[in-house]
């Protein structure tokens, strides 16, 4: 069974030398389909290159269970390869999980797509990584989401559980904007759904409802449901009004957006057949207020 990550729970794992440290199991996947005439083994070398940076590295001093560590996929599509250069411009999926007490259900904590997930890299380079110097743009890439990952996942399980990492998560962000990195997305103004505007946007102290959702989403939520179904649906509704919060304390944020993206099958199937009407009816104004395109699907929840 999987055991709650608390701050206590965390305080005390730290003497427990039997503990594995590493946070995250995460599971790489490269698709070169768009490259060809290439040999395939620089495709393969990465994959496993970025595997064991993320999993075999202690990313916070936190002790971690092996059960406990975070689950996470980064899905990588090559779109071009510049072989003289060793050069990568690549689309990013990532998404992490983590499990719901009581259940053998995992629910989404993050997921995104960074389209300028750009980056040298030749093969057997060792991956090596400081977050206060930074001259790496792949390894800059990949702490950024290891960290980010595990501040949001540590949200869940306690209030501002996770503000440390995602600290470090900012630094790196800050850091890189320094530097004459080929990578883009560290830029303050790139977009609005770049690295920098999600983890700005996230420690934002206009922004605190959007944390505080993730653990009454979670914690009193989702972990509650499988004693007290009822309990636990009322708890969800009262996060998503914090949602409904964050999009009106800062408009301009995709955030609450995101998080209606990774969690709209979660949100409908919890409410579909459930709530009354009048229950239905505010979280279909709700929802549709902050991701209209999803409408189709909010509509359902009034089913």
């Amino acid at each position: 069974m999987h055991t709650l990550r608390t701050v206590a729970a965390l305080a005390l794992s730290l003497v427990a030398v039997a503990l594995q440290a590493q946070e995250i199991t995460a599971r790489v996947n490269i698709n070169h389909q768009k490259i060809s005439g290439t040999d395939v083994a620089v495709f393969d070398n990465l994959r496993q290159a970025v595997e064991q940076f993320i999993n075999e590295r202690q990313w916070t001093q936190l002790q971690f269970a092996r059960h406990e560590r975070i689950n996470a996929t980064f899905n990588i599509t090559v779109n071009k390869y510049d072989q003289s250069e060793h050069r990568f411009e690549c689309t990013l999926t990532v998404q992490a999980t983590r499990p719901v007490f009581g259940s053998s259900y995992t629910t989404p904590t993050f997921a995104t797509s960074d389209e300028s997930f750009n980056f040298s890299y030749q093969e057997y380079d060792k991956m090596e990584f400081r977050p206060d110097v930074i001259d790496n743009d792949l390894t800059a890439l990949v702490a950024y989401y290891c960290y980010l990952i595990i501040g949001i996942d540590l949200d869940t399980f306690a209030p501002l559980g996770g503000t440390e990492p995602l600290e470090v998560c900012r630094t790196i962000t800050q850091t890189c904007q320094s530097l004459v990195l080929s990578a883009k997305g560290w830029k303050a103004f790139d977009d609005m759904k770049n690295r920098y505007a999600v983890i700005n946007d996230y420690l934002d102290s206009g922004m605190e409802s959007m944390r505080q959702l993730m653990y009454k989403y979670h914690r009193e939520g989702l972990d509650i449901m499988a004693e007290n179904a009822e309990r636990g649906r009322a708890a969800v509704t009262e996060a998503l009004m914090l949602l409904r919060q964050a999009h009106q304390d800062k408009p301009l944020s995709l955030l609450p957006q995101l998080f209606t993206e990774f969690k709209r099958d979660e949100i409908v199937n919890i409410y579909r057949g459930k709530a009354n009407a009048k229950e239905k009816d505010t979280l279909y104004d709700l929802l549709s207020s902050i991701n209209a395109s999803m409408n189709t699907s909010w509509r359902e929840i009034q089913q």
